[in-house]
């Protein structure tokens, strides 16, 4: 949330966390608490709690992990804590974790925050008060520096394109942040990748993008680590069929355009402030060749990302002003998973009337977002770049 005097009362954070079986065994190893009550269940199913208890420090424990990374976050030194046990924890149960700011102290540069945690019954199950101070840190110089780096948000990064992109992009000395929605070993894996590559820094970022509190809480996260961004690239994908026209329902169309027209907006209005900083960014979105080259049966998926190019348009009219271009990349048909239930006689015959003679390899889409992010594209806004090895020629 930052520093003091951006902190008011009634402000408030909270998360979300499924006790399992694994968190008490790390519980126990680092603690050496093995009392029997919370690690065996014939010991257990003799008390008037039936079940093993998860320990109570468990679940408190995530009372720092709101302090510090959402309220008041980084800068915070928790040094008091009451705390009253209210009902049992168990291994399932999904926790909430909340903090609200009750009270600021001047003098201390503390705050005082309400902390509570409930079960997904939301009966409470702890509270009590928290008291926080707040180390203001020296005008930041690493921050004021990263200003003139490049650094590029990149949607969908676990993905086939996603992840060719990061792999050039951190050849190119971006400082990186990497989405994922739900692969986080995926994503660990590509930051360890990455991470030999380069010497910047790469942070990973998760959320659901279809729900906006996910989105912010997203945002919030990059904040921690960035005050500007000046490349984005959305990479990601929905998996989608030939559907008929016949058994085609609305609910199909609708989900091309959230994941088209929906997330990019949410995604936007958060992104241009990154930009305005600067008076710079530039703004990637992933098109497709059948927008201008009709399939058959793709009525869901053609409107959504003939939505998308006109979004993505209207947009650079409107975002010039503000040194921010908006550019398109459309792929043929790509060498990735979403094509990986098309059969293989289509992509032979799509290999054999294309020019060059082949499908499209992520690479040769990550280069064609390469150069639209650099500054070699400056006086390029509202275009769209064709990677379809001349299959479409305009």
């Amino acid at each position: 949330m930052g520093r003091y005097s951006k902190i008011n009362v009634g402000d408030s954070a909270k998360i979300k966390h499924i006790i399992t079986s694994k968190d008490i065994e790390k519980f126990v190893e680092l603690s050496g608490d093995d009392n029997r009550l919370h690690v065996d269940k014939e010991f257990a199913s003799k008390t008037s709690f039936k079940k093993p208890v998860a320990h109570g420090m468990i679940g408190a424990s995530f009372i720092s992990t709101i302090i510090g990374t959402k309220i008041p976050g980084d800068g915070a030194l928790w040094y008091a804590q009451s705390l009253e046990f209210l009902l049992p924890v168990r291994i399932g149960d999904e926790l909430t974790i909340t903090a609200t700011v009750l009270k600021k102290i001047d003098r201390q540069n503390s705050i005082e925050l309400q902390t509570d945690i409930y079960n997904q019954h939301k009966q409470k199950v702890t509270t009590g008060i928290a008291k926080v101070k707040i180390i203001e840190d020296e005008i930041i110089e690493e921050d004021i520096s990263l200003l003139s780096e490049k650094i590029v948000l990149v949607i969908g990064a676990t993905g086939g394109i996603g992840s060719e992109t990061a792999k050039i992009l951190a050849k190119e000395n971006y400082n990186m942040i990497l989405h994922y929605n739900s692969n986080k070993s995926k994503a660990e894996q590509l930051k360890t990748e990455l991470q030999n590559l380069t010497d910047k820094k790469i942070i990973l970022v998760q959320a659901n993008l279809l729900n906006e509190q996910e989105i912010s809480e997203m945002f919030f996260e990059i904040n921690r680590y960035f005050i500007s961004i000046s490349a984005f690239v959305n990479a990601s994908t929905l998996h989608f069929g030939n559907i008929k026209i016949s058994n085609l329902e609305w609910s199909d169309i609708s989900s091309q355009l959230d994941i088209n027209i929906k997330v990019n907006f949410n995604l936007v209005k958060k992104i241009i402030p990154l930009m305005e900083i600067n008076h710079y960014g530039k703004i990637v979105f992933i098109t497709t060749q059948a927008t201008e080259q009709f399939n058959s049966e793709w009525l869901h998926y053609i409107t959504g990302k003939s939505a998308l190019n006109g979004f993505a348009k209207a947009l650079a009219v409107e975002l010039a002003s503000k040194g921010i271009r908006v550019n398109l990349v459309s792929p043929g048909m790509t060498d990735t998973e979403l094509i990986s239930d098309i059969p293989e006689k289509v992509k032979l015959l799509t290999s054999a009337k294309t020019p060059l003679k082949r499908l499209a390899k992520p690479q040769d889409i990550a280069n064609a977002i390469s150069y639209l992010i650099s500054k070699k594209s400056d006086f390029l806004t509202g275009e769209t770049i064709r990677v379809n090895g001349g299959q479409v020629m305009i």
